[in-house]
């Protein structure tokens, strides 16, 4: 049975700045972004989570390279609409993959009382699968809500372009059940009001 979120949680945001609908930048000419609801669906999550006093942190990418829309110094770098940071939320900048590489993300939510993540954003695999494996690694109880992440089509050095459901999928199939439990919005939003018995994790004793 998985038991419902408490205080011992946060919901963790990855990356929900504009840039993150660049497709040209990240996907290439014929750049592609999956998901179009991945927005509405963080709203959602994000609005039942603040309604309930749910502790919220977020990770804001502020990359290196120079042409890149996730910088803070962009407009495209800032927060995407109804996603803002308010006081008291935990914020980690990052210019690599991971939010906890080079960011005191993991000793603010230690400090917090936080050892449950439910995490969402963007690219599901970039920022939010490497983020998803180290907090699963560092003994975070982690849940990922895998239809509000959204990704771009990538092209392999063989120049096959790959489509980004394709992409998305296999990202939350190699996380299920080893770093973390894949949830939909709908399960991730009934856990925040009741346990959910007829819901069990892949690995590991809940």
């Amino acid at each position: 049975m998985i038991r419902q979120f408490d205080k011992r949680t946060a919901l963790l945001l990855i990356d929900v700045q504009r840039g993150v609908n660049d497709t040209a930048y990240y996907g290439g000419p014929d750049g592609r972004r999956n998901n179009p609801e991945a927005e509405s669906r963080i709203r959602q999550l994000l609005q039942e989570w603040r309604g309930r006093d749910g502790r919220v942190a977020f990770t804001r990418h502020d990359s290196i390279e120079a042409n890149s829309p996730l910088k803070l110094s962009k407009e495209s770098g800032q927060q995407l609409d109804g996603m803002d940071i308010l006081p008291g939320d935990i914020v980690a900048t990052k210019s690599v993959n991971s939010g906890f590489i080079g960011t005191s993300l993991e000793l603010d939510l230690r400090r917090a009382g936080v050892d449950r993540l439910l995490v969402a954003g963007f690219f599901t695999n970039f920022c939010v699968e490497t983020t998803v494996r180290m907090a699963g690694n560092m003994a975070f109880d982690t849940y990922l809500v895998h239809d509000a992440c959204a990704t771009m089509n990538r092209t392999g050095p063989d120049g096959t372009d790959r489509d980004p459901d394709l992409v998305h999928d296999m990202t939350i199939a190699n996380l299920h059940g080893e770093f973390c439990t894949a949830l939909s919005t709908s399960e991730a939003l009934s856990l925040m009001a009741s346990d959910a018995p007829g819901l069990n994790r892949v690995q590991g004793n809940e």
